[in-house]
C-alpha cells in the first residue's frame, strides 16, 4: 500500500484520488454544454455600474466540494466579466437554503442532491440544473488491511455525527451490504462529532475512519501514518451495474425563476462549466480563490481537495439518466430521506 508523507502529498495532487489503490478516473466527466451553524459568507461582487443592464442572478454556494467548482465564476463576478451580474454568498448549511429558495431570496443554489429531491417532492418549486460533484467519501486507515469493501469485516469504522440519517450513512450501509456485509454486525460504525472525529484521525486515535473531503484531505495532510484505502465513489462503480453514479451534488434553480429567464439560466451553465473545468484543471491556482471565498478554510487544504472533489457539470438527459440509480437507493434506505419519493422528471431542467 501507497503512502503518502506530507510533502508527497503536496506534491503529487493526483495520487490523493488513488489512495492506496488505482488510479481510475471518475466519470462521468464531461463539461457539457447547456443544449455547528456558522454565518453565510458574502462573496465580493463587483456592483452594476451606471448603465449596466446585466441580468442580476443571486446565487448561493455551500461550502465545501459542493461549492468548488463556483470560484472561477465568483472571481470572473468580482472582476465584472461575467455575462450575468451574480450575486453570490457562501453559506456551510445546507438545511438553511431550502429557505432561501422557496422565499425567492436567492435565484439559483448549490445543495445536496437529496436536499434537492426533497424540496422538489414536497413544493415543486425548483428544478436541478446540474450535477456539480460526484461521491467525496473516503475510507481512511491506518495500515494496508484495506482494499475492498470486504477487507471491512470485523473493523470499526468512526463516522461523523452529522450524516448519520443521512446520505454518507445510507451509502456506506448500502456499499456493505452489496459486497455480503451486515452493519452492526459483520462491521461496526461508530458516530463522533466531526470535529472530533477529524481531530481524532489526524492524530492517529481512530484506526479506520468515512470522511469525506476536505476533512479527509485535512486527516492525509496531518497524519503521515492515516492512508486513503477506499474511494466509495469508485466502489460504488464496482458495486452498480445500471449506470447510475454516486452523486451528491446539484444545483437548483428556482422553477418560477427558470420559467421567466430560460435565456439567463442557459448562460449561467455556460459559465458555471467553464468555471468548474477550471478549478477541476487548475488546482493550485484555483485553490487560493476556493479559500479566498470561504468554501475551504485554507488554499493548502483546498488545492489538495479538489482532486478528490470529484467536480463534474453533468446537465439535461445525462443528468437524469446519471442520478436516477442513487435516489433508488435512497428511496429504498428510507423514503423520507428524498421526500417520500423518487423524483419525477419534473425535477431536471432539460433546455
Amino acid at each position: 500500500m501507497k503512502r503518502l508523507t506530507f510533502p508527497a502529498l503536496v506534491l503529487t495532487l493526483g495520487l490523493l484520488l488513488t489512495g492506496c489503490v488505482g488510479n481510475p478516473q471518475p466519470s462521468p466527466t464531461a463539461d457539457p454544454t447547456p443544449s455547528p451553524t456558522a454565518t453565510p459568507t458574502q462573496a465580493p461582487t463587483t456592483s452594476p455600474t451606471a448603465g449596466d443592464d446585466r441580468p442580476v442572478v443571486n446565487v448561493v454556494m455551500l461550502s465545501g466540494p459542493t461549492g468548488m467548482g463556483s470560484a472561477k465564476l465568483m472571481a470572473d463576478a468580482e472582476a465584472g466579466t461575467t455575462a450575468l451580474d451574480y450575486r453570490f454568498t457562501v453559506d456551510p448549511d445546507a438545511t438553511a437554503i431550502p429557505a432561501k429558495l422557496t422565499s425567492g431570496e436567492v435565484d439559483i443554489a448549490a445543495i445536496p442532491t437529496n436536499v434537492a429531491a426533497n424540496l422538489f417532492n414536497k413544493t415543486g418549486d425548483v428544478q436541478m440544473l446540474a450535477l456539480n460533484t460526484l461521491g467525496v467519501l473516503y475510507i481512511l486507515e491506518q495500515g494496508d488491511s484495506i482494499s475492498s469493501m470486504t477487507d471491512l469485516i470485523g473493523k470499526t469504522i468512526y463516522a461523523p455525527a452529522n450524516t448519520r440519517g443521512a446520505n454518507p450513512e445510507f451509502v456506506l450501509n448500502f456499499l456493505l451490504e452489496q459486497n455480503g456485509l451486515t452493519p452492526g454486525t459483520d462491521v461496526t460504525i461508530e458516530w463522533l462529532a466531526a470535529d472530533e472525529l477529524t481531530a481524532q484521525a489526524a492524530s492517529g486515535d481512530i484506526d479506520v475512519c468515512m470522511l469525506p473531503v476536505p476533512a479527509a484531505t485535512t486527516v492525509l495532510m496531518k497524519n503521515s501514518d492515516m492512508c486513503q484505502a477506499l474511494d466509495l465513489t469508485e466502489e460504488w462503480d464496482l458495486t452498480v451495474t445500471d449506470g447510475s453514479v454516486l452523486t451528491m451534488g446539484c444545483v437548483v434553480a428556482r422553477t418560477e425563476f427558470i420559467e421567466a429567464n430560460p435565456g439567463v439560466v442557459d448562460t449561467f451553465l455556460t459559465e458555471y462549466a467553464a468555471s468548474i473545468s477550471y478549478v477541476r484543471d487548475n488546482a493550485e491556482e484555483a485553490s487560493e480563490l476556493v479559500a479566498q471565498y470561504g468554501i475551504t478554510p485554507s488554499a493548502a487544504i483546498a488545492a489538495a481537495a479538489i482532486p478528490q472533489a470529484n467536480l463534474v457539470c453533468v446537465t439535461g438527459l445525462d443528468m437524469a439518466a446519471s442520478i436516477q440509480g442513487y435516489y433508488e437507493v435512497l428511496w429504498a434506505a428510507d423514503p423520507t430521506s428524498i421526500g417520500g419519493s423518487i423524483p419525477s422528471d419534473g425535477l431536471y431542467y432539460v433546455p
